[in-house]
C-alpha cells in the first residue's frame, strides 16, 4: 500500500469516525441522584437564600461596631459686615439690630457628623444576633428540604421510566405473540379445515385493539418518564440518556424496625430542624422586641462646620454665629426612641408567633410518627403484594402458552385464549405497578427520614 492510499484510508475513517452518532450517556440510579442534585437549580436558589441569611447575622452583628453619620449641603445665608455692634464699630452697649434686614447673599457651607459607638444596649444586639442564627439555620432546613425532595422525584422519575419501559417490551412482546395467532387463525379460515372459527378472529382482534391501547400509554408514560429524567439530571432534552438496570426489580426492605424510623424522623428529618431553629429565633426575636423599649448607651465624637464666606466671623466664646463656626468633642449619651403602645404590640406579635410555632411542633411531633408509620405499612404491603404477584406471573403466563398452544392444534377456544392473554397481561402489569410502588414507598421512608441516597 502506497503512502498516498494509507493516507486516504486513515482520512476517510477519521471522517467515518466523525459521522457517526455519539452514544447515550448511561447511568445507575445513584448517578442520577448525585447528577440531580448537582444540576437542580432550586437547591442553588436555596443555597443562595442561605448565603443570604448569613448576610444579616453579619449585619447584626456590625450593628455592635462603629456607626457614622453625616450630613453635608451647600446652601445661602444673608450676607453681614462688621462686628457684633451696631454699623460695627465698638459702643459697649449697644448690639447690632439688623438681623432681619438681608443686605446681599452668601454661600453657606455646612457639615454635620458623628462618629459613636455602642456601649450597652439591654441585649437588642445579642438577642437580635441570636434571631438571625436562628434564621441561617432555617434555611439550611429548607435546603435540606429542596434536596431531600430533588433526590425523591429523581428515584420516581427513574422507576417510573423502568417500569414504563418494561410494560411497554411486555406488552409489545404479547403484541407479538397474539399477531401470531391471528395470522394463524386467518390462514385456517382460508383454508376452511375448521380448525378455527370467526368467532375466533373477532375475540382475538378485539384482544389485539384493547393491547394496541396500553401499549401506546406506555410509551408515552416511558418518554414521559426519560424526559423527566433527563431535566432533572441537567442533561438536556435534547440528548440521549440511557440506565444500566436491566429491568425493574424491588429494593430491599429496610433493615430497621418502624420505631426506629419514627425516632429517626423526629430527630433528623429537615421540617423538624426547621422549627427547633424557627423556635430558637422566634425566643430571640420576642426578647429583642421586650429590649427595643430601652435606651441605648453610647459613645463618641460629633462635630459640626459651618463657613459663609460673604459673613465676619465672631471669636466670641459666648455668642455662636449658626452660618460661621464649628465644634468638635467627645461624648458619652443615651438614645431612647420608643413609642410605648407601638412597642408593646410588637411584643405581644412575637410572643404570638411563638406560641403558634409551639403548636405547630406539637402537630409535627403527633403527626410525623404517624405519616412514617403509614409508609412503611405501606412499603410492607407492596413488598409482600410484590413477591406473590411474581408466583402469579408465573404461573399466568404458563396458562397463557398453554392456552396457545392448544389454540394452534385446534383444542381450545379463542375466547379461552383472550381470558388467559388477558389475566397475564393484568397479572405482569400489576406486577411491574406494585414493584414501583414498593420502591417508592422505600424513597419516601427515606425522604421522611431525611436521607440523601
Amino acid at each position: 500500500m502506497t503512502c498516498n492510499t494509507l493516507s486516504r484510508t486513515l482520512l476517510a475513517a477519521g471522517m467515518l469516525l466523525t459521522a457517526l452518532p455519539g452514544e447515550a450517556e448511561t447511568i445507575n440510579l445513584q448517578q442520577a441522584v448525585q447528577m440531580s442534585l448537582a444540576a437542580d437549580p432550586r437547591i442553588k436558589e436555596r443555597e443562595q437564600v442561605v448565603e443570604a441569611a448569613r448576610s444579616m447575622v453579619q449585619e447584626v452583628q456590625g450593628n455592635a461596631g462603629w456607626r457614622f453619620s453625616a450630613n453635608a449641603f451647600i446652601g445661602l445665608a444673608p450676607k453681614v459686615e462688621g462686628g457684633f455692634y451696631r454699623n460695627g464699630a465698638y459702643s459697649g452697649v449697644t448690639p447690632r439690630s439688623d438681623g432681619d434686614r438681608i443686605d446681599g447673599i452668601s454661600d453657606w457651607t455646612h457639615l454635620d457628623f458623628a462618629l459613636i459607638k455602642p456601649l450597652f444596649t439591654f441585649g437588642k444586639i445579642e438577642y437580635y444576633g441570636e434571631a438571625a442564627r436562628g434564621n441561617v439555620d432555617l434555611k439550611r432546613g429548607e435546603l435540606r428540604q429542596t434536596r431531600t425532595d430533588t433526590v425523591y422525584e429523581t428515584k420516581r422519575a427513574y422507576f417510573g421510566y423502568l417500569t414504563a419501559r418494561d410494560t411497554r417490551v411486555f406488552l409489545e412482546d404479547m403484541q407479538s405473540r397474539l399477531n401470531q395467532s391471528i395470522d394463524s387463525v386467518e390462514r385456517n379460515l382460508e383454508k376452511e379445515n375448521g380448525e378455527s372459527k370467526q368467532s375466533d378472529l373477532y375475540a382475538l382482534q378485539t384482544a389485539r385493539g384493547l393491547l394496541s391501547k396500553y401499549v401506546n400509554q406506555a410509551r408515552a408514560v416511558e418518554k414521559i418518564s426519560l424526559d423527566g429524567l433527563k431535566v432533572l439530571t441537567g442533561i438536556g432534552l435534547s440528548e440521549d440518556l440511557a440506565v444500566t438496570d436491566e429491568r425493574i426489580a424491588p429494593v430491599p426492605f429496610p433493615q430497621i424496625d418502624l420505631a426506629e424510623f419514627q425516632a429517626r424522623a423526629l430527630q433528623d428529618r429537615p421540617e423538624m430542624q426547621q422549627l427547633e431553629a424557627g423556635l430558637r429565633a422566634r425566643r430571640a426575636l420576642v426578647a429583642a422586641k421586650k429590649a427595643d423599649r430601652m435606651p441605648d448607651v453610647y459613645a463618641g465624637v460629633i462635630g459640626q462646620l459651618n463657613y459663609a464666606s460673604q459673613r465676619d466671623r465672631l471669636d466670641n466664646p459666648y455668642i455662636n454665629d449658626p452660618f460661621n463656626g464649628g465644634g468638635l468633642t467627645p461624648v458619652v449619651g443615651m438614645k431612647w426612641d420608643t413609642v410605648f403602645g407601638a412597642s408593646s404590640a410588637r411584643v405581644d406579635q412575637a410572643q404570638a408567633e411563638l406560641e403558634a410555632l409551639n403548636h405547630k411542633k406539637a402537630f409535627a411531633v403527633a403527626g410525623i410518627p404517624y405519616e412514617v408509620s403509614e409508609a412503611y405499612v405501606n412499603a410492607q404491603a407492596n413488598f409482600n403484594a410484590q413477591r406473590e404477584l411474581s408466583e402469579g406471573v408465573t404461573a399466568a403466563r404458563r396458562w397463557m402458552v398453554a392456552s396457545l398452544a392448544d389454540l394452534s392444534a385446534g383444542l381450545e377456544r379463542a375466547d379461552t385464549v383472550t381470558d388467559a392473554i388477558k389475566s397475564y397481561v393484568l397479572v405482569q402489569t400489576e406486577y411491574f405497578r406494585t414493584v414501583n410502588d414498593y420502591n417508592m414507598n422505600v424513597a419516601q421512608l427515606a425522604r421522611l427520614t431525611g436521607e440523601l441516597k
